[in-house]
């Protein structure tokens, strides 16, 4: 068995864990059984919501436990992951604490296994699994032979578009070995200029490009793409909002969905409508988490609009609620970590993630259906805020708990010395590729 599988490095134990949570227990348990008091007079179970609460995750993504770029350059930080087996014992630390991120979505080349039979046997060694694949058509690799500087499958040129192709088609290989169930194609394909690109025959070479891949999909799988409004096309993209996707989504086949970057959008757009469009359509992919403040800020999801957070979540519980047809929903974290731990700001998204879905939980859903079917617009908003200014700490904590997490992560982790230990173990390393710049 190779090394790497058998030495993994420091990782936290889990009596440690288990000691950190009997200091906090009792505080938790008074808190916990106050707010059962307080919802059950508003005739919600408080051990219901918990149990939703404790079934919910959300992936993370491989690169996300290394630091991002800005536009001027890159900062490593103390002990970063510098391989992909580094970057899964990250992932399961993460997962350790919160015990909601149960899967890691990878990007290729980026974190292209040698063996991918061995890198299974690692995952299932530290209790991690994998989500969708993410291809990489948006920067030139060292060995590939044309450039994507001008577009990769909507480029002019049929070779590039075919390389490009092939690529996508080599993720769902990879994929296939190690039980992944979906492919995720983001492209930078666009133009800086009026006049550069031809709008609609290069959304034509776009769909073209999409079938070919589709067409190789396994029978399980599902194909995500997801519209970005710029960046780093600055006058016009491909895909560059919800309604192109949906088109293009539809043209391509059954299998193919529409995710949604929340930072993917003009400030102030409704995103929770983009949301409840897309379900009621049936072709919602699911979400890769972030916050913006401008625009694709990337920032840690919740730290700017926890309010928007919301909303989009209370548009999915809705369709929970209602039970729609073919609703399944795929959610990662997706956030560059430029001036913070990449392990702490995962898990404060993680929690952010899942304080919002439990808010959501709480939302009356016969008084707030009153309240659209009357037009008593006051008492609607009345009904969610509610629900949103309910907090549900000691839901999220308990849940934690009673799944082997921490009931404090941030706090468990810095507790555990694990950036430090990770600084000796991990020199740094020159061109590391570990978070995007």
């Amino acid at each position: 068995m190779p090394k790497v599988l058998t030495e993994t490095g420091f990782r936290i134990s889990p009596s440690f864990v288990e000691e950190e949570n009997r200091k906090a227990l009792k505080v938790l348990e008074g808190d916990f059984r106050h707010l059962g008091e307080q919802l059950a007079r508003r005739g919600t179970d408080i051990e219901d919501v918990t149990r939703r609460v404790q079934r919910f995750s959300v992936a993370v993504p491989s690169w996300g436990v290394g630091t991002g770029g800005t536009r001027f350059g890159r900062f490593p930080g103390e002990g970063e992951p510098r391989n992909v087996y580094e970057k899964l014992a990250d992932c399961a630390t993460i997962h350790q604490l919160t015990g909601a991120t149960p899967r890691v979505s990878l990007h290729i080349p980026w974190d292209k296994p040698d063996d991918p039979k061995e890198l299974i046997e690692f995952a299932q060694a530290v209790g991690i699994g994998f989500d969708a694949m993410n291809s990489n058509t948006f920067q030139d690799q060292k060995e590939q032979k044309l450039s994507y500087k001008f577009g990769s499958l909507t480029h002019t040129d049929l070779a590039v578009r075919q390389q490009a192709i092939d690529h996508n088609i080599e993720c769902i290989e990879i994929g296939k070995t190690l039980n992944s169930k979906a492919l995720t194609v983001w492209i930078a394909d666009g133009g800086n200029f009026p006049g550069q690109v031809h709008f609609r025959r290069a959304l034509e070479r776009y769909i073209e490009s999409l079938k070919r891949i589709y067409d190789h999909l396994p029978s399980d799988w599902r194909l995500f793409i997801e519209h970005k409004l710029y960046e780093p096309a600055f006058y016009s993209t491909i895909l560059n909002d919800w309604g192109t996707s949906y088109y293009a989504a539809t043209a391509t086949g059954p299998k193919c969905f529409c995710l949604v970057d929340l930072g993917h959008h003009p400030p102030n757009t409704n995103i929770e409508m983009i949301v409840s469009r897309l379900i009621q359509f049936r072709k919602l992919a699911g979400f890769h988490f972030n916050d913006s403040k401008y625009g694709d800020d990337d920032l840690d999801t919740g730290s700017i609009k926890p309010f928007q957070l919301f909303l989009v979540f209370n548009e999915l519980v809705d369709a929970e609620y209602e039970k729609v047809p073919g609703y399944d929903p795929a959610y990662m974290i997706d956030q560059s970590h430029n001036v913070t731990d990449p392990i702490e700001s995962l898990i404060a998204s993680t929690e952010e993630i899942q304080r919002a879905y439990c808010q959501s939980l709480l939302v009356d859903r016969r008084a707030l259906n009153a309240c659209q079917e009357s037009n008593d617009a006051l008492m609607a908003l009345k009904t969610l805020k509610a629900a949103y200014n309910t907090d549900v700490n000691p839901i999220i904590a308990m849940a934690r708990y009673r799944n082997g997490a921490a009931v404090d992560p941030i706090s468990s982790y810095r507790t555990s010395g694990y950036r430090k230990k990770k600084g000796k173990e991990r020199p740094a390393m020159e061109g590391s590729k570990s978070g995007i710049v």
